[in-house]
C-alpha cells in the first residue's frame, strides 16, 4: 500500500509540473533577516517521521505531501534537527522539487546540525565527557555545509545543536566552547565567501543555556557565543514545567469557585506568561552583552496525551483542548511581539517514546500520525483552508467529530496547590 501512494504521489507531482499557476507572483530572493519576526512567514518544527524507529526515513513524496499541507496552514519557515540522516537532504530537495512544479511555492529552511559530546549516549566506563566533543560533529558541520551550498535559495538559518549545551541533557551535551567553536568557524566560512554572506547562524537551546536559568550557565564562553550568533534561539516549555516547576500551573483554592471553562482558560495565560518569563529572562542577559541581538523561539510547545507526569495521575496538563489554546495563545503573543516561533511540532512522530503509544513525546504535533487536524486546526477546516489541496488527492480531516463543548468536558482542572497529582 505504501508502495502504491508513493507512486500515486509521484505522478501527482509529474503532472503538476505541466499545471504552472496563470500567475506568478515575482518576488526578491528573501534572508533570514527577511524571515525572521515575520507574522507572514509563520514558522514550525518539522520532522515527518511516521513510523517507531527513524531507520524508516520520510520518502520524497511523503515530505511533499507534508510541505504541501503545512504551507495551506501559512508555514513557510521550517526547521530541521540534523543531516547525518537523509531526512534533511530529502526536506530540501522537496522543497525544490515542489517550487520546481509551483513558482509561487515559498518555503524556507532553518537546517539544523547534530552536536554531542565524547562517549555520548555511552555509561560504560566515566560515562559522556562533556568537555570533550564527539568526532561526529566535524563530519556533521561539513555535511551542513554542502546542503547550505547546495540550497541557498532555501536554507536561510544553520542551527549549531539542539539543545546541545543544557545540562538536563546528560547523555550527550557539551560545554559552550564547543558550540563557540562551530559557530566561530562557520562564521569565518562566511567571511571567506564559502557559505553565503547572508546566512545566519545560530544554536538553538533551553532558555537556562542561553542565561535565563541558573548562573552556572553565564559564563565567558557563554557571553562569546551570544556576541557570535546572529541570533539567537531558545526553547520554552510551560508543559514541561507543569511537572518540573507547578508553582505557575496550580489552581488557588478560590478558583474552585470558576466555572471549568475559566479554569482552563487561567491555566493556559499562566502557562503563556511562564513561557514570556522565561523569554523575557533570555532577553535580557543577551541584551545585556549585545543590546542588538535578537532572541527568537525555536521550540515550544503542547502534547495532547500523556499516561505519565502530564497526564490525569501528574500535571493534567496533556489534552487536545489545552493544546489548542496554547497553540493560539503562543502564535498572538508572539506574532504582536514581531518574534518567529518554531512551534513544536507540525506532525506526531512515534519514534521518540516508541515503547510507551501514550508517552506525551508521541503527541506534540497539531496533525495526528494519519495527517488528520487535531482539535487546535479544527478553525482551519471549517474555513476550508485546505480545499485546494484536493487536487492534488490530499484530503485533510478532523480526527474525530467532537465538539468545543466535548473537548471541553474530556479536558483535566489543573490540581490545586494542596491537592497531590
Amino acid at each position: 500500500m505504501k508502495i502504491v501512494l508513493g507512486i500515486f504521489l509521484m505522478t501527482v507531482g509529474l503532472l503538476s509540473c505541466k499545471q504552472q499557476p496563470d500567475t506568478f507572483v515575482e518576488r526578491k530572493e528573501l534572508q533570514a533577516k527577511d524571515l525572521l519576526g515575520k507574522p507572514a512567514y509563520l514558522a514550525m518544527s518539522y520532522g515527518g517521521y511516521r513510523f517507531k524507529s527513524r531507520d524508516v526515513q520520510p520518502t520524497v513524496p511523503e515530505i511533499k505531501e507534508d510541505l504541501l499541507i503545512l504551507s495551506a496552514l501559512g508555514v513557510k519557515f521550517i526547521r530541521t534537527y540534523n543531516v547525518h540522516l537523509p531526512q534533511a537532504k530529502n526536506i530540501l530537495k522537496a522543497i525544490r522539487e515542489l517550487k520546481q512544479e509551483d513558482r509561487n511555492f515559498e518555503m524556507y529552511v532553518m537546517l539544523g546540525a547534530w552536536i554531542s559530546c565524547k562517549d555520548a549516549f555511552n555509561w560504560e566506563g566515566n560515562g559522556p565527557d562533556h568537555s570533550q566533543e564527539n568526532e561526529s560533529n566535524k563530519n556533521e558541520i561539513a555535511e551542513a555545509v554542502r546542503l547550505v551550498n547546495t540550497y541557498k535559495d532555501i536554507v536561510k538559518v544553520l542551527a549549531v545543536g539542539n539543545e546541545a549545551m543544557v545540562h538536563w541533557a546528560s547523555a550527550y551535551f557539551v560545554e559552550a566552547k564547543i558550540i563557540l567553536k562551530w559557530v566561530v568557524h562557520l562564521q569565518q566560512l562566511k567571511k571567506e565567501g564559502k557559505l553565503p554572506k547572508t546566512l545566519w547562524i545560530t544554536s538553538s537551546d533551553d532558555f537556562a543555556s542561553w542565561g535565563g536559568g541558573h548562573p552556572d550557565y553565564k559564563t565567558t564562553d557563554l557571553e562569546n557565543l551570544v556576541k557570535a550568533v546572529d541570533y539567537v534561539s531558545m526553547h520554552t516549555y510551560p508543559f514541561h514545567n507543569t511537572h518540573y516547576n507547578p508553582e505557575f500551573w496550580q489552581m488557588q483554592d478560590s478558583d474552585k469557585a470558576l466555572n471549568k471553562k475559566a479554569q482552563i482558560e487561567l491555566a493556559m495565560n499562566r502557562a503563556v506568561r511562564f513561557a514570556k518569563r522565561q523569554y523575557d529572562s533570555v532577553k535580557q542577559y543577551v541584551q545585556s552583552i549585545d543590546s542588538s541581538k535578537a532572541v527568537h523561539i525555536g521550540e515550544t510547545g503542547w502534547a495532547t496525551v500523556s499516561d505519565g507526569h502530564y497526564g490525569e495521575t501528574g500535571s493534567r496538563a496533556a489534552d487536545a483542548y489545552k493544546q489548542a489554546l496554547y497553540y493560539n495563545k503562543i502564535r498572538k503573543w508572539t506574532n504582536n511581539s514581531g518574534i518567529s516561533c518554531f512551534y513544536f511540532e507540525a506532525f506526531d512522530e512515534v519514534w521518540k517514546d516508541a515503547n510507551n503509544a501514550l508517552g506525551s513525546e508521541n503527541h506534540f504535533g497539531l496533525f495526528n500520525l494519519h495527517r488528520q487536524a487535531k482539535y487546535a486546526l479544527y478553525p482551519a477546516i471549517e474555513k476550508e483552508a485546505f480545499k485546494q489541496l484536493q487536487q492534488r488527492g490530499i484530503h485533510i480531516k478532523k480526527q474525530d467529530s467532537l465538539s468545543t463543548l466535548e473537548y471541553l468536558k474530556t479536558s483535566l482542572i489543573p490540581p490545586t496547590k494542596t491537592e497531590k497529582p
